[in-house]
């Protein structure tokens, strides 16, 4: 049987128009549980969590479009013009970020659904001129490990103990196998370990796809045994026996920012521990560490490709580039750490080699292909730095002496740095 987030209750308290309340009941009442993911492998509803996210986003999309003077008096009023109303505002006046704005045209494209109207609603891009850096990226461009911000796992979870052991055993599971945070609320030790060696993961999940993650040492035994040991013995999960889920949501998340694990105290979340745990899992694979800490040399390639696939099996994701979130791209990495250069250095540069553009570029620290973007933003080269010919007769011969920024590595299984993201996703 399904379960519906009681959104009549909630429509009638909004203070919207009865007619456009009335049409949205309608609409919730028979898709409001339905899943939008295309990658979504299960049939269940969604949850009530998700199921709430979206309706009251969208209640404040029609309050927010009212206030500004739009009459809309039924959801079939909606058109590309309010759809980008909103995104200015969401974007320009109330400054959100780009996976929330994102995440609030997911829920406004599952409502054009619908009603049928599969086309109305685009991306951000489509409805503004992003400002500088407003973007969401898939794939990492910062570590977001403990141990990248020098922050001791062990150290916290002893603190923790002494605040709330439930917290802090939730925690270990965490760093220990990869869960997130109501994956390791929710987790029944006993009940989820397998003879095979393996973790079974099923409540909790994003997407409701279940997964199993490898047991591969004793302690994570002694672990899962600790858990049990503390596990609730109505339900057997790892709430404490007094708190619904909702209560022990904001006590976890209380506690854990009363000892300092926040972007605000220590700089670290909870949710960098599967991160940590992810890209040990690559170097473990590979024997090389993860792109994202920058190791000096790249592993073999079909050693990249399984620890890629074991990377997205054991996080529980649909598609095969969500690894990258965690681990980065040797691709990615390298466009970050490239540096600036500007026209004018890139001048200075090409004069010194005598006109020679490997030589320039690789006293610049970036591709010839990069130099040549460069260069091709100001004027001519060959008319402002003298041996224009000498700079054509020294590139012969090494056409291939650098390899292109856009190239696809042989060992990144064409990963895309932009990966579709899940419709319902809301953080990996």
């Amino acid at each position: 049987m399904k379960v519906v987030v009681s959104y009549r209750a909630i429509l009638e308290r909004s203070g919207l128009p009865k007619r456009l309340t009335g049409d949205l009941d309608k609409l919730f009442q028979q898709f409001l549980s339905h899943a939008h993911s295309k990658t979504r492998v299960t049939a269940n509803a969604i949850s009530i969590k998700t199921q709430e996210r979206r309706l009251l986003s969208l209640i404040a999309g029609f309050k927010e479009l009212r206030r500004d003077g739009f009459a809309i008096e039924t959801p079939w009023n909606i058109s590309s013009k309010h759809i980008r109303h909103l995104v200015n505002v969401w974007v320009i006046k109330n400054k959100q970020s780009p996976g929330t704005v994102e995440n609030k045209l997911t829920y406004w494209r599952t409502l054009a659904a619908w009603m049928g109207k599969h086309q109305l609603v685009g991306t951000v891009d489509d409805y503004i001129t992003r400002p500088d850096g407003y973007r969401r990226y898939y794939v990492a461009q910062r570590d977001k490990s403990w141990e990248a911000a020098d922050v001791n796992v062990d150290e916290v979870i002893a603190r923790l103990s002494h605040s709330d052991r439930w917290v802090a055993i939730q925690v270990e599971l965490q760093s220990a196998f990869g869960l997130r945070a109501q994956e390791s609320m929710l987790l029944r030790p006993l009940q989820c370990l397998r003879v095979s060696g393996h973790l079974h993961v099923t409540d909790g999940t994003k997407g409701g796809r279940p997964r199993v993650v490898p047991i591969d040492a004793d302690w994570q035994y002694d672990l899962l045994i600790r858990a049990a040991q503390m596990a609730n013995p109505r339900t057997g999960s790892m709430i404490p026996e007094s708190y619904s889920l909702k209560k022990w949501y904001r006590h976890f998340y209380k506690v854990l920012a009363n000892e300092g694990v926040s972007q605000k105290g220590l700089g670290v979340t909870v949710h960098g521990l599967r991160h940590a745990y992810l890209q040990r899992m690559y170097e473990q694979v590979t024997g090389v560490p993860a792109p994202i800490k920058r190791p000096d040399h790249k592993p073999d390639p079909q050693l990249h490709q399984l620890a890629m696939e074991k990377i997205v099996a054991a996080a529980g994701h649909g598609l095969a580039t969500k690894a990258s979130a965690y681990i980065s791209s040797f691709s990615a990495i390298r466009r970050i750490d490239a540096p600036v250069v500007s026209c004018e250095q890139a001048l200075v540069a090409l004069a010194a080699a005598n006109g020679n553009k490997s030589h320039a570029a690789k006293s610049l620290g970036i591709s010839r292909q990069a130099l040549y973007r460069v260069l091709s933003k100001g004027s001519d080269p060959s008319a402002r730095v003298s041996g224009g010919a000498a700079a054509r007769d020294g590139d012969e011969g090494n056409d291939h002496s650098d390899e292109s920024d856009e190239s696809d590595e042989s060992n990144e299984s064409n990963e895309s740095d932009e990966s579709d993201e899940s419709d319902e996703s809301v953080t990996v």
